[in-house]
């Protein structure tokens, strides 16, 4: 339930006070009473065009993240203040929205500090990694010489079978260059 806005009403005015005055004195106080209210008036606007609202009780519900690391993350800056405050506060799909996107970067190892570049908008996220535990992966495993192999995941690398060929081959010639300069052949 949204707050109402107090309703103005003006009295008369004492004669002391110029006529002028006592003229533009209501057009003053609905001027103040607009800039005092901006706030709340947005909100009101932008809250009662159909806005789905959370208590922290059921953002914690659809998230599965404790109250208390919803508040942690209000704390740090990567999730927007609750509307209003104390027991009263509520969420809307804006919260939802950062939450879900802090809870998949933290899944995904991102540190704290590089989660809020991302939300700030100073970083790109970094890619997310769908690997869950038991999970099972293909690797290619190219021997290059002892002691060198390089361990490919062609799917996850979205490499052909030909790309991972060439791609070894490529590898080789660079080690014989390699090996070749360390050994003192030109």
């Amino acid at each position: 339930m949204s707050p109402t806005l107090p309703t103005l009403h003006f009295v008369s005015l004492p004669y002391g006070l110029g006529w002028h005055f006592r003229e533009k004195l209501p057009d003053l106080l609905r001027q103040l009473f607009a800039t005092l209210l901006t706030d709340t008036i947005i909100q009101n606007v932008t809250l009662n065009m159909n806005t789905k609202t959370f208590t922290a009780d059921e953002l914690s519900q659809l998230t599965d993240l404790p109250k208390r690391t919803i508040r942690y993350y209000i704390q740090l800056g990567l999730v927007d203040r609750p509307i209003g405050e104390t027991k009263a506060a509520y969420y809307v799909d804006t919260h939802l929205d950062q939450l879900l996107r802090v809870k998949n970067l933290t899944e995904a190892k991102v540190p704290l500090e590089r989660i809020r570049q991302v939300m700030d908008g100073e970083a790109e996220a970094p890619p997310t990694s769908t690997r869950k535990p038991g999970s099972i992966e293909v690797k290619t495993h190219l021997y290059v010489m002892p002691g060198v192999e390089i361990q490919i995941s062609a799917e996850e690398a979205g490499m052909s079978p030909e790309q991972v060929r060439m791609l070894l081959k490529e590898v080789m010639a660079a080690t014989e260059r390699v090996m070749k300069k360390d050994s003192g052949e030109s």
